[in-house]
């Protein structure tokens, strides 16, 4: 991989690329359709949507693996639903997992090009005592669906020197960790700071020690895994560092994520 620097941009806050969202996740309905997924609107609000698309294992197993992933809960980390449009139209899944995705979480975020929805919540902090419509909706359709093997969270982050990810892993099974920063290094510089966003990390990987029950404020991750899985990946791509690699990183964690249970 040839050197890649931070780009300078971000100062204070995200200052690189915007998407248009209704585009992107129109591509990734037309993506999902042509590849044989199912999908939903998830009803948040009148005139606000949530997409949601579920795939069935290619092959015949009586106990698939189930993978969630979600993207775009923040309005300013464009590579996450850009990510799951790539995987969506490359199609390259392990025949044997089902898997569920929500594409973007916050589209009225991504119109205004910041972190938050339209009327100033972070929704990623929403999931203990939600009050957004968008989360309201969002829990409502998760608790409609089964317990989940894996679930990954696409984020990225702008003061980051590089990929790193979060791992909620209290059973302690196998972690497929060093397999997707083994990955992701192949096309994206790993964070080695030892404290990222106030936490110990080791390697561009952080593994919090701390019960969801101490926390008055819940992202994603903390509800998935008390309530739908006992293994959350979060992937963090850093938003200073060119948007091609950003979404490269996120596809790679991705894959490299979904193949660990293959030997791979």
């Amino acid at each position: 991989m040839a050197e890649l620097r931070r780009l300078g941009r971000n100062i204070n806050g995200y200052f690189g690329e915007r998407i248009d969202i209704e585009t992107v996740v129109g591509d990734c309905a037309e993506a999902a359709q042509e590849h044989g997924w199912a999908s939903e609107h998830i009803e948040a609000a009148p005139g606000l949507r949530l997409l949601a698309l579920k795939r069935a294992p290619r092959e015949s197993e009586a106990s698939p693996r189930r993978v969630y992933i979600s993207a775009g809960i923040h309005g300013d980390e464009p590579a996450s639903p850009l990510a799951a449009r790539r995987l969506l139209r490359e199609d390259r899944w392990p025949p044997d997992v089902a898997l569920w995705l929500c594409p973007c979480l916050n589209p009225t975020g991504f119109a205004a090009n910041r972190r938050e929805n339209a009327v100033g919540a972070d929704l990623n902090r929403e999931y203990r005592k939600p009050q957004a419509m968008e989360i309201i909706a969002h829990i409502a359709w998760l608790d409609r669906q089964p317990r989940f093997d894996l679930c990954l969270c696409l984020h990225e982050d702008w003061e980051a020197q590089g990929f790193y990810l979060y791992e909620l892993n209290p059973d302690e099974a196998p972690s497929a960790a060093p397999a997707i920063l083994e990955r992701v290094s192949e096309v994206c510089p790993i964070d080695s700071s030892e404290i990222i966003e106030g936490r110990a990390a080791r390697g561009g990987l952080i593994r919090p020690s701390i019960d969801p029950r101490s926390r008055p404020e819940w992202p994603e991750a903390f509800f998935l895994l008390t309530h739908k899985t006992a293994l959350s990946y979060t992937l963090e791509a850093p938003s200073d560092f060119p948007l091609e690699t950003r979404v490269a990183a996120l596809c790679a964690g991705v894959r490299a994520a979904l193949d660990f249970r293959h030997g791979q």
